[in-house]
């Protein structure tokens, strides 16, 4: 019984092995890419140089700032630090196009995570046109709660409405820049979130209107310190890199290599072991088991 289960074991962490290097072959390729930099200012068309992300990484979110949840109730962001990680995005609720592509990406994003919005993370929806009030967040809400369709989700998930003083501070810190366009009556900007620590620090980015869940999952447990998540995200979090540039996950092939070795260490040591601890009598045994009470042997 102990041979066996040494030999379950020992295929377990081959097939362990073996699978972490096939996954990380296409991450590797996806760190090789560029990333959607914002360029500089004076460079940019005259009706977006004040659209763009500056990466703010290790930025503090000013947690005094004032807001209003989507029941009208006033608070501030602070209420919501100090539990879990977070996802931030910055949107307005009557945004034509853009807005409800990220929210429909998000919602997407967090739908095949299993971790659950309320529970292991919290999401903070933001939105940056002073006009907006909480009637209109708290439609947006509940249109998205039911699509995300998990119990306790409204807990977890906000849409806040705030005042000029508090979104350009917010979005100040958080490097999101946008412009408003009087003739149209929107604004430019451009698409990210970004995953908060539970103490309201920016850890990551993520751009685009599509965030791919696996990404997503790694920024959670290594913004919550590791908090949250299993041993197996453990080992990818050791194996893969955050890439601010890209805003993506790509795997660290040194260190693939370095678990590949060792868990082959492993597994030979595992052998050698069992090989060495086998006595001849055990070796008879196996190869002539006991039948009726007594021992088989080649004159039976």
């Amino acid at each position: 019984m102990r041979n066996k289960t040494r030999s379950r074991v020992g295929t377990l962490i081959a097939a362990a092995v073996y699978a972490a290097c096939i996954f990380a072959l296409p991450a590797w390729g996806q760190s090789l890419t560029q990333g959607p930099l914002s360029p500089p200012a004076n460079v940019r068309p005259p009706g977006l140089r004040n659209v763009g992300i500056e990466q703010r990484l290790n930025e503090q979110i000013p947690p005094g700032l004032a807001f209003r949840d989507e029941n009208g109730k006033a608070v501030q962001l602070g209420d919501y630090f100090g539990k879990r990680p977070m996802i931030l995005n910055l949107v307005y609720y009557q945004c034509p196009m853009l807005c409800g592509e990220v929210l429909t990406g998000l919602e997407s994003a967090m739908r095949v995570l299993k971790f659950d919005a309320g529970k292991e993370f919290d999401v903070l929806t933001v939105s940056f046109d002073p006009k907006e009030t909480p009637a209109m967040a708290a439609a947006k809400k509940a249109e998205y709660i039911k699509r995300y369709g998990r119990p306790g989700a409204a807990a977890g998930w906000h849409f806040l409405t705030g005042p000029a003083a508090s979104i350009d501070a917010l979005t100040k810190a958080a490097g999101f820049q946008y412009q408003y366009d009087p003739r149209s009556g929107q604004f430019a900007h451009s698409t990210a979130i970004m995953v908060l620590t539970p103490e309201g620090k920016i850890a990551q980015y993520y751009y685009g209107v599509e965030f791919p869940p696996k990404d997503l999952r790694l920024g959670l447990i290594q913004a919550s310190q590791n908090k949250i998540g299993t041993v197996v995200d453990q080992v990818l979090l050791y194996c893969y890199h955050y890439d601010p540039n890209t805003g993506k996950y790509g795997a660290i092939i040194s260190r693939v290599l370095q678990l590949a070795a060792g868990a082959t260490v492993l597994i030979l040591g595992t052998f050698l072991i069992v090989m060495f601890r086998m006595t001849p009598a055990t070796i008879a045994e196996r190869k002539y088991p006991a039948t009726n009470g007594r021992r088989r042997t080649t004159n039976d």
